[in-house]
């Protein structure tokens, strides 16, 4: 059997997410890297792959497509069940849920490079507004999220519990593009008490944008 391939740039937070969930399970993959600041993403070889022409997108084994990361995640999660990325309760699969898609959902849409780089073009933004827009949305969504993940008795090590689960793979994709815009995580205590947890784990390291193919 062929190894999936995953289309991805080492850079793009939701990439980054899916590098997590593959090296959770410990499956193989082929790494096929697209630079989305040179527009690669958008040449006719990757959009006959994607139409959408964004990243991740992952061609399953039987060469099936699946985009949109948190799709991919729990399809990976379904097909390779250890070790489990969301929890047995429904509950608590809610629960997970909704911390990842608070991410997911509500930051990054909004701080992708394609609003950034529209920014720049649409409305003449410099370096600085773009900085300032970014570390806005992030704030927005992290306020809210500290305080779920500090008031919850279901926040243990990780997001949910002792073990790292979707939200967690979310919460560090953010972080570290965090980083490159320079957030202030002074505010989020238990966000960089769960990163700094995550970050020690081989499968998140292995993952990271640095040691990726394509860093630059």
């Amino acid at each position: 059997m062929s190894n999936m391939v995953l289309h991805n740039y080492y850079r793009s937070s939701t990439s980054y997410r899916v590098r997590i969930a593959l090296e959770m399970k410990g499956l193989s993959y082929d790494y096929v890297p697209h630079h989305l600041r040179h527009g690669e993403h958008l040449e006719a070889a990757y959009l006959a792959v994607n139409p959408q022409g964004l990243v991740p997108a992952l061609i399953c084994n039987d060469g099936t497509l699946l985009t949109q990361s948190l799709a991919i995640i729990e399809f990976l999660d379904e097909t390779t069940p250890e070790p489990t990325l969301l929890p047995k309760d429904p509950l608590g699969r809610a629960r997970v849920r909704m911390l990842a898609q608070m991410i997911a959902c509500d930051i990054h849409p909004v701080n992708n490079l394609r609003v950034l780089t529209s920014l720049r073009t649409l409305f003449g933004a410099g370096d600085q507004d773009v900085a300032n827009w970014f570390r806005h949305w992030v704030n927005e969504g992290f306020g809210p999220l500290e305080t779920l993940l500090t008031a919850s008795p279901e926040t243990g090590t990780f997001c949910h519990g002792d073990t790292p689960g979707l939200a967690d793979i979310c919460l560090v994709a953010q972080v570290t593009s965090n980083a490159r815009f320079g957030v202030d995580m002074a505010p989020y205590p238990t966000i960089s008490r769960i990163n700094a947890a995550c970050m020690a784990l081989p499968a998140f390291q292995k993952a990271a944008p640095q040691n990726q193919i394509d860093a630059e």
